[in-house]
């Protein structure tokens, strides 16, 4: 059973890829101001980021480095770190898809609608493992979970 701390740490651990998934619900935050509540939880790690010039880079080594390849952390801590990254990359990487492909359809119906659905996705996404973590379990995503026990 993991330590308060470390489950303070892991739930810590899931707003940094919170805070990348930010950015897909621009036109719901429009439309809905009261939904801009989502962003409270994640607004330490987008201070951190914009502060530090590279500070996105530079925490992503300092997790990767000091958490998930340190074998002294315990190893509920470095899952989840780990975890919380893969997940990051995943969703920067449709960051990037999103500004090259479909930049010049960014107002229409259809873009607008899967980025809201990958908005209230990644916020289940995150929920569930905050949840998860909160209760001392490694929370179980499908390929993503496989593909940190494989790198562990």
């Amino acid at each position: 059973m993991p330590s308060t701390g470390a489950k303070v740490l892991g739930v810590l651990l899931y707003m940094i890829p919170w805070s990348d998934s930010l950015t897909f619900g621009n036109h719901l935050y429009l439309k809905y101001p009261f939904i801009q509540i989502i962003q409270i939880p994640a607004i330490p790690i987008i201070l951190i980021e914009r502060s530090i010039p590279f500070g996105s880079l530079l925490l992503f080594l300092a997790i990767f480095l000091g958490l998930v390849r340190n074998n002294k952390v315990s190893y509920f801590l470095r899952f989840n770190a780990l975890q919380s990254l893969l997940i990051n990359i995943g969703i920067i990487i449709i960051s990037f898809i999103f500004e090259i492909i479909f930049s010049p359809f960014l107002n229409s119906l259809i873009i607008r609608t899967f980025s809201s659905t990958l908005l209230i996705s990644l916020f289940s996404v995150i929920v569930y493992c905050v949840w998860s973590c909160t209760q001392g379990n490694e929370p179980d995503l499908p390929v993503v979970s496989q593909a940190t026990k494989m790198q562990l």
